[in-house]
């Protein structure tokens, strides 16, 4: 008979199991801002669980993350109620996309960012389908429909909050939610950034990332610069282009005549803070531009049926976050017919020609940074979300 064959070694060692399949998330930014917060989201996810994989819908800071983007975020940034109405069909045809993609993946977690109007829907569809769902970055329900917070009870296992009022909000409606601090804070060098003194006369211009916002107000940046160099000669102009927005596409839309210098969007907030003051469209850049302690006057213009809807919907005293965590106006907020290049030339004269005026708004700035710590937010956010799919 052949010699027996020694006893097989064990496959794995004493004290070890069998590798683990690596866990998937689903990640599903709806806008800019939120793949900008999603990217470093994934980031910390991956550092405390490296095999982690993640697919779902993102832009260029999710991609570079390691998300394989299914949808790009580009392709749904749209913005007002009526805005969207145009885009109707690309949007039904995205969430049919997702619905298929988690029945037929089933990822064991989906964390969606802020987007509610688009992210409900696939709340829906994953919690329909047994797929835990998280939310990083609340949706603004504290500002209108509060309503939906009865959704987020049914069918979101974490909500994660990164705005301090937004706790009480949610105590209010009897629901206990975490809150991390503002991811915001961790994106920026602060030794750094603390050390780079104001320039004098120096104006910088956001417009947004969105194509109708940058229409709606670069030429008005343009009307304002005018009048501003009319009355203080020697003023300059930087934009601050986004990502996802060519230098082309703002030139083509401010006055030839008039010296502007497009900053790319990679070391901005270096260049944020290096403005005297700032002119910038309503959104997450108006809390970045705060926690910098750059004054800034805020504006949007939406189309006149999506801000008659605004009007009667919403609920908050202001549209801007610096003005919502402070409770007060701190930032003041040009809005529609007041979106004008005189109206933001007035304010931004006054803050100029006012001693001390500039120097009160950033004391009251100093306040807010207070506010929205602690900082790791991204991490806090990865570690209640990985202890959830364990």
């Amino acid at each position: 008979m052949p010699e027996s064959a020694p006893p097989s070694a064990p496959l794995f060692a004493p004290g070890s199991s069998p590798a683990a399949t690596p866990r998937t998330v689903w990640i599903n930014a709806g806008e800019l801002s939120g793949d900008m917060h999603g990217g470093r989201l994934l980031e910390a996810l991956r550092r405390r669980d490296p095999a982690l994989r993640c697919i779902g819908m993102g832009g260029p800071h999710l991609r570079e993350a390691g998300q394989d983007a299914l949808l790009r975020v580009e392709d749904l940034s749209v913005m007002g109620i009526t805005e969207v109405l145009g885009y109707l069909p690309r949007i039904l045809a995205m969430l049919r996309r997702i619905k298929a993609e988690l029945a037929a993946r089933r990822p064991d977690a989906v964390v969606l960012i802020d987007a509610p109007e688009f992210n409900f829907r696939i709340a829906k569809a994953a919690h329909a389908l047994g797929i835990p769902v998280h939310y990083y970055i609340s949706p603004k329900i504290w500002a209108w429909r509060t309503g939906r917070v009865n959704f987020i009870r049914r069918h979101i296992r974490r909500m994660i909050c990164i705005l301090p009022f937004e706790v009480e909000f949610y105590r209010r409606h009897g629901m206990d939610v975490d809150y991390v601090g503002n991811p915001l804070l961790d994106m920026m060098d602060w030794q750094r950034l603390d050390a780079i003194v104001p320039v004098p006369g120096r104006i910088g211009l956001m417009p947004g990332s969105r194509r109708k916002e940058i229409e709606a107000l670069m030429p008005e940046y343009g009307k304002a610069a005018r009048l501003l160099l009319a009355a203080r000669p020697g003023l300059s102009f930087h934009c601050v282009r986004a990502p996802n927005v060519t230098e082309d596409a703002l030139r083509a839309l401010w006055p030839a005549d008039i010296p502007l210098t497009v900053e790319p969007p990679d070391d901005r907030y270096a260049t944020l803070r290096a403005c005297q003051l700032l002119l910038a469209a309503s959104g997450t850049a108006t809390l970045e531009t705060a926690l910098l302690g750059v004054p800034t006057l805020v504006a949007y213009r939406v189309s006149p049926l999506s801000y008659w809807l605004g009007k009667r919907l919403v609920k908050v005293k202001w549209v801007s976050l610096p003005n919502l965590v402070l409770n007060r106006e701190v930032f003041p907020e040009l809005l529609q017919e007041n979106a004008d290049g005189a109206v933001l030339a007035h304010h931004a004269l006054r803050w100029l020609g006012t001693p001390g005026e500039l120097d009160r708004v950033r004391a009251d700035l100093d306040d807010l940074r207070r506010r929205c710590g602690p900082p790791g937010a991204a991490d806090a956010a990865a570690g209640i979300i990985l202890d959830e799919m364990k």
